[in-house]
């Protein structure tokens, strides 16, 4: 049903010690459209800023810790050389929306189930964030959309990107699709797909974000519109992708300067 000349309260679901700079991205552009009233972010987090993200790292990677604080300073930094102004606004944007943005230990606590309520959204978005319980994304009349980074349903999981290029895949996908109570499960709004090539892996995340992103503010703006048509993903079974360990991580470049140095294809077979 469409809101007619009402905007669409939006809260947002997402995670990790900062608000990563795609999830960022996201909410400032959520926030400019004058049809989208940003209700509130809550990102789940039991340590937050730097000290966090170091903690985090050091849990889930362990000795890849100090080349992912690498990779992500100069992602930092490459936004602010190569863009300057639109960094610079977005950041100024999020200083505006502070007082909207929660940093919490459990987004499942009754706390923040009643904050969440006391909002009245009409739609959830989830940007890289936990996995979502019935209680919290059922709150938003609407229900709660979320983005998959990952062409479904072949890629459910984690760095799906990564694991599609591995595979020596010739495409990798992104999703915005309705949350559920299975993982990576949902109907689909909206999808798109890029071509691989020979580009790296970092821009080809890079270009998966920006076209993700546009493409989760229109499934957000169909929505409101209430031209939203959902279709079910296809009843196919596999694994879900897990964090790729420092073996994959290896065989994966290997197999990229093969084929960039114009070696036949990837060596090894297909799969994980």
């Amino acid at each position: 049903m469409a809101l007619a000349e009402d905007r669409l309260r939006v809260v947002v679901f997402t995670g990790g010690p900062v608000l990563e700079s795609d999830c960022a991205q996201f909410v400032a552009a959520l926030a400019s459209r004058a049809e989208i009233d940003l209700a509130g972010v809550f990102c789940e987090t039991r340590h937050r800023a730097l000290p966090g993200v170091v903690r985090d790292l050091w849990t889930r990677r362990r000795w890849l810790m100090p080349l992912l604080l690498g990779q992500r300073l100069a992602r930092g930094l490459s936004r602010s050389f190569l863009g300057p102004r639109a960094e610079l606004a977005r950041r100024r944007m999020l200083r505006r929306l502070r007082e909207r943005i929660h940093f919490v230990e459990d987004l499942h606590s009754d706390a923040v189930l009643s904050r969440v309520a006391r909002l009245e959204p009409d739609l959830g978005a989830v940007y890289g964030g936990p996995i979502l319980r019935p209680e919290l994304f059922e709150i938003p009349r609407h229900g709660t959309l979320g983005i998959h980074h990952g062409r479904l349903p072949d890629y459910r999981g984690k760095k799906t990107t990564f694991w599609a290029m591995y595979n020596g895949e010739d495409e990798v996908g992104v999703a915005i699709q309705q949350i559920g109570t299975g993982l990576d499960r949902g109907d689909v709004l909206r999808d798109a797909r890029l071509p691989v090539g020979k580009l790296p892996l970092p821009i080809v995340r890079r270009r998966l974000e920006r076209i993700g992103l546009d493409l989760f503010v229109e499934a957000v703006l169909c929505v409101r519109e209430g031209s939203a048509t959902f279709r079910p993903q296809p009843g196919i079974r596999r694994a879900l992708y897990r964090d790729p360990r420092a073996g994959h991580i290896v065989r994966f470049w290997m197999r990229y300067f093969a084929r960039l140095f114009g070696k036949q294809g990837f060596p090894g077979s297909r799969g994980t």
